[in-house]
């Protein structure tokens, strides 16, 4: 069978290789290219071809390896109740390595063409304390960076090297355009980067401060990790290799800040003042129950968010966090049909196109919860309400990471603190009161706050030990009798 080439995918409207770059993005990964780079390919495709993106892996080479030999082309499969879509996407034009060369990346970010650097690089890319959202000054990669400031690892370290030899060449900045989901992710980064910036040099931490812009968004789609069975389908499909596809909804919805001093492609996203109320809706009803399904679901022995949907006492779960306890929370953005998305959500996470992995989403807890969860239990707190259905996917949470699942094997447990919290639980054993209040005891995750209020300790305990003694589907049965 062929492979995916510009020789063999046949008209995509556009000469790729004419396409001025316009966009570095960092982090180039699954998630950026059925998104970003989609809405991207659609303005190019509409004649404006000053947004070619050159995209970075600021880790593995595994992309740029199963890109190159195909010009960077790869196929986007788009699945809904309907069936599924498929078309070639040639907006990304090289992919660079950082490790292999930190130069050659800062050089790209301060073409005068580029206008845009975005980035996708995860919660924990930012070196960042996810109970404060301030930098983590005592992270080995910003401890590496202030030493090295031409050649970085981080996100933030790129970001502040980049945006030093654009000054000093007399050109002007880039818009830093966060895609990851963070709270208030542009305002989170503007504070990360600054701050580094500062501790490399007080001069360029206040040019910064006072010359970039970090509009903040809010990205609704899901994109699972692509499989083999993914590959032989786009195959079958399209009569032609492609190596690196990406699958993903139909579903897609993104809101952006519309602050892009050097200018922006015409996205056919929603631009708005304030992106907070979007920023909340998405976070806590889509995120919040996608990880707790992911630690109920995976302890439950599903594979994938379709599973979970399928097992009624999770799925009752699912609609019982999201009705009775995360809508009260929200600020509804101007004009939406909140019900309408709750109901399309439940509908979305039904899709068994979309083999959404619960190990995949279960992945980076420790950087995900604050915002995903807690946030909305502090919000349930203040207000005297129940936090029940919450603090079960907490307690999911602290029985996921110790390790060892509930037939007694192994769980490949991926989180950048995953040694620390396997020290804690090794420690506190199967006793539910002692692993509750050691993990609670970590305030990078936690805060200061949460440890020492009575009725969260007290609630996340119980539903611990549930899920110790009972396991995750007895536990989630007896819900659904307490909250019919």
């Amino acid at each position: 069978m062929p492979r995916l080439s510009r020789a063999t995918c046949g008209t995509l409207g556009y000469d790729p290789d004419k396409l001025e770059i316009g966009i570095v993005h960092l982090g180039v990964g699954a998630f950026h290219r059925a998104h970003q780079a989609d809405y991207t390919d659609e303005v190019i495709r509409s004649g404006d071809h000053r947004w070619g993106i050159i995209g970075a892996s600021l880790r593995s080479p595994d992309t740029r390896d199963a890109l190159r030999p195909q010009d960077y082309l790869y196929t986007i499969a788009e699945s809904d109740e309907d069936g599924e879509r498929f078309r070639v996407i040639g907006a990304l034009r090289n992919v660079l390595v950082a490790p292999e060369n930190p130069s050659a990346l800062i050089e790209a970010m301060c073409r005068p063409s580029v206008k845009i650097v975005s980035l996708t690089v995860t919660e924990k890319g930012y070196c960042h304390d996810p109970a404060t959202g301030e930098l983590n000054e005592a992270h080995p990669d910003v401890l590496h960076d202030r030493a090295n400031p031409d050649g970085p690892r981080s996100a933030p370290g790129f970001l502040v090297a980049a945006l030093r030899h654009r000054r000093d060449k007399g050109l002007a900045p880039f818009t830093v355009l966060c895609c990851d989901n963070l709270p208030a992710n542009g305002r989170t980064v503007a504070k990360v980067v600054t701050r580094l910036a500062s501790l490399q040099d007080g001069e360029l931490g206040q040019y910064v401060a006072e010359n970039v812009a970090f509009p903040s968004t809010m990205i609704d789609r899901i994109v699972p990790a692509t499989t083999d069975a993914d590959r032989a389908r786009v195959a079958a499909a399209s009569g032609l290799e492609d190596a690196w596809p990406v699958v993903t909804e139909v579903y897609n919805n993104w809101v952006v800040e519309d602050r892009f001093p050097q200018g922006r492609p015409q996205w056919s996203a929603t631009f708005v003042d304030d992106i907070a109320p979007f920023e909340l809706m998405k976070l806590r009803l889509l995120n919040g129950a996608h990880s707790s399904m992911a630690y109920l679901g995976y302890l439950a022995g599903h594979e994938t968010i379709a599973d979970c949907m399928g097992d009624e006492a999770l799925s009752h779960f699912v609609s019982h966090l999201m009705q009775k306890e995360v809508t009260s929370t929200l600020m509804v953005p101007p004009g939406a049909d909140i019900e309408s998305y709750k109901a399309a959500l439940l509908r979305r996470f039904r899709n068994p196109g979309l083999r959404h992995r619960t190990w995949q989403i279960a992945m980076d807890g420790s950087q995900k919860l604050p915002q995903r969860l807690l946030g909305t239990i502090r919000d349930r707190l203040r207000a005297d309400q129940s936090i029940d259905g919450l603090t079960l996917g907490v307690a999911a949470w602290m029985r996921y990471v110790t390790g060892i699942n509930e037939r007694d094997q192994p769980i490949d447990v991926r989180d950048p603190l995953r040694d620390q919290l396997r020290a804690r639980a090794d420690a506190a054993g199967r006793d539910a009161a002692k692993l509750a209040a050691t993990l609670l005891d970590m305030d990078q995750v936690f805060g200061k706050d949460l440890p020492h209020n009575r009725r969260f300790k007290l609630t996340v305990t119980a539903a611990l030990d549930s899920l110790i003694r009972r396991g995750s589907r007895s536990t989630l049965e007896a819900f659904r009798s307490a909250f019919p």
